[in-house]
């Protein structure tokens, strides 16, 4: 079993920046895929962007160039950089763990945390 805690989601202005971070427990960090999804109000989640156990790196085009994502595994922790938020922004921030690489990509992880609001004013 993996537990996926988020923190770091709040309100900011447009052109912004936040930092989210999701900490594991209760697996091998190292060897997971991590990733992170969003879904904002009246649509569905959607990959934010990915990183491997390797770091090899995916993002969703809408936030290439604006978020970073990275993992630190000496603390079970993957992080998303947030620049430049725009208002369309918003939305619950999600971290997702799993073996499969595909998995992690098309949202069927098998362990996601509780979500972190993110909240960005124009």
């Amino acid at each position: 079993q993996v537990e996926l805690v988020e923190s770091g989601g709040g309100l900011v202005q447009a052109g912004g920046s936040l930092r989210l971070s999701c900490t594991a427990s209760g697996s091998i960090f190292s060897i997971n895929a991590m990733g992170w999804h969003r879904q904002a109000p009246g649509k569905e989640r959607e990959l934010v962007a990915a990183i491997t156990s390797g770091g090899g790196l995916n993002y969703a085009d809408f936030v290439k160039g604006r978020f970073t994502i990275s993992r630190d595994n000496a603390k079970n922790t993957v992080y998303l950089q947030m620049n430049n938020l725009k208002s369309e922004d918003t939305a619950v921030y999600y971290c997702a763990s799993d073996l499969a690489w595909t998995r992690i990509l098309d949202g069927r992880a098998d362990y996601w945390g509780q979500g972190t609001q993110v909240i960005v004013s124009s």
